[in-house]
């Protein structure tokens, strides 16, 4: 018998369309599926077997995370195909800061109402995702909470899980002066600082879809640019030499998030004239009339994620990145000093 609920459906939640929403997202999770997934999606509890093989010590590394106000981006263009690469891409890119594989990744998604086509695409997101960073869509949730939702809005988050093996686990504690900063390039402003971008840009359905030249597209279009996803680059890089540090760039920019890649008493020294310039960091900066500072303390500024290698590495690793399809840069070294990062 299958499950339905007239006063359920008259409360606002249709079972139904739940149902429909799952079989319409199979085809995407069927991409995700890797050698270590036990189930599939539909059961309680999503089952995966890591395969430690080559591991002395085994660790579990977790990262979670949502897409935050670039949802009202989605919802102004009706375009919801990518933002699950977003929700993705943000706990991916944490857990390889760790040099963890990115194993497993299940999503949360909360709507208004059921849309299953709507649904599905999102979905799509999530798993072109995980396919970028090739770790498997083994589960997730989708709840309908209609008074508590607009119809026509959702909330979008996850967590994934992946493995290091521990002496090989990527802290910074190996970091010296003089050790060389690497940069890899943005795909745009990724999935932070949002509310600044919605505020500066006065955001509407209308303006949202105006084409700008500097970016050959529409505003909504470029701010809709889905977050780069670095994992599978980084994973090689670490076959070619010592990878010390990582940061991920995210919320809080260069000021907060470089100094978490630094032990005490070093700091990280930018050359700023070494990072690609995007169209989209300097119209924000205009049209807000934002002090550069906050702009290195909100964006990534065409820098995604910055990695410390040894200075003799440093060629070894631009080259190792460019051939994995990053664009890599030298943009500084290692110095003595407190602060964690100074630009200059």
């Amino acid at each position: 018998m299958k499950s339905y609920s007239e006063s359920y459906k008259a409360a606002g939640v249709d079972v139904t369309a739940g149902y429909r929403a799952v079989e319409l997202m199979k085809s995407h999770v069927a991409r995700t599926v890797t050698p270590g997934v036990v189930s599939g999606i539909g059961g309680f509890g999503g089952l995966f077997q890591p395969d430690i093989g080559g591991m002395s010590e085994p660790v579990l590394v977790s990262g979670t995370d949502g897409v935050g106000t670039k949802l009202k981006i989605a919802f102004l263009l009706d375009k919801h195909d990518t933002i699950g690469i977003d929700c993705v891409a943000m706990c991916v890119n944490d857990v390889v800061c760790c040099g963890a594989k990115p194993l497993f990744f299940l999503d949360y998604l909360a709507v208004g109402k059921n849309y299953p086509e709507r649904i599905a695409q999102i979905v799509s997101g999530v798993a072109e995702g995980c396919v970028q960073s090739g770790c498997a869509l083994i589960g997730g949730e989708t709840a309908e909470m209609p008074g508590f939702y607009p119809e026509e809005e959702y909330d979008l988050a996850g967590f994934c899980v992946g493995m290091a093996d521990k002496p090989k686990i990527i802290d910074g504690s190996a970091l010296q002066e003089g050790d060389a900063l690497i940069g890899l390039a943005s795909s745009g402003v990724h999935s932070n600082g949002f509310s600044l971008v919605r505020k500066v840009f006065d955001l509407n359905e209308a303006n949202a879809k105006e084409y700008v030249a500097e970016f050959g597209k529409s505003l909504g279009e470029e701010l809709l640019t889905p977050t780069k996803i670095y994992v599978k680059p980084v994973l090689e890089l670490m076959k070619k030499c010592k990878v010390k540090a990582i940061s991920h760039i995210t919320g809080g920019g260069f000021y907060e998030n470089i100094p978490r890649m630094m032990k005490d008493g070093l700091t990280a020294k930018i050359e700023l004239a070494q990072l690609p310039k995007l169209p989209v960091f300097g119209l924000l900066q205009k049209a807000g009339n934002i002090p550069e500072r906050d702009m290195y303390n909100t964006f990534n500024m065409g820098m995604g994620m910055c990695i410390a290698v040894a200075a003799e590495d440093a060629d070894t690793a631009v080259r190792c990145l460019t051939e994995n399809g990053e664009k890599a840069f030298c943009i500084g070294e290692v110095v003595k000093g407190e602060e964690g990062v100074v630009l200059c």
